[in-house]
């Protein structure tokens, strides 16, 4: 680990299926943890099985928690764009449904801040094609950590993911 406790912020990103980017984001430096989890939804405590369903509202989801004399959340944004399409409306690649949806929750002003200008930037520049960028932002909700088979599933697996990421 890395820093002072006080220093660390946390950041949390849905992106489709959270194996591969809880991995991409344990790779960036100055990123403290991460877990993968589920937010946005309406059921306390919920499991896989219930937010596969589409029905709790959650989102599978990567919290990060980072230093921010290392990393700035902007390039955690980056991150986040690199790892998925954000055209994808309630998907992402073979992986179908709300669950998989394209999320930013933030923390603070400047979070919310940040997320909507990087979303206008990239709408701007051309890189999706002309596709809409569907990604929702809002407020950061309760953070229900995903079973342990989850965490760290790329690397448990050899590096080899079964999801579209």
């Amino acid at each position: 680990m890395t820093g002072d406790a006080r220093e660390r912020k946390k950041a949390t990103f849905g992106a489709g299926c959270f194996w591969g980017v809880e991995d991409a984001f344990r790779k960036v430096p100055g990123v403290v943890d991460t877990a993968a989890g589920y937010m946005g939804g309406t059921v306390k405590d919920p499991t896989y099985e219930q937010v596969c369903t589409g029905e709790t509202g959650h989102a599978e989801v990567v919290e990060v928690t980072y230093d921010p004399a290392q990393v700035t959340y902007e390039d955690l944004l980056a991150v986040f764009w690199s790892v998925h399409d954000p055209t994808q409306l309630n998907r992402q690649g073979p992986d179908i449904g709300p669950n998989y949806r394209s999320v930013i929750f933030y923390y603070d002003a400047e979070q919310a801040k940040a997320a909507r200008n990087a979303k206008e930037d990239l709408a701007i520049s051309g890189r999706f094609g002309s596709g809409r960028i569907v990604t929702i932002i809002q407020p950061a909700a309760p953070f229900y950590r995903a079973e342990e088979y989850h965490q760290r599933y790329f690397e448990k697996q050899g590096g080899h993911c079964r999801c579209g990421t």
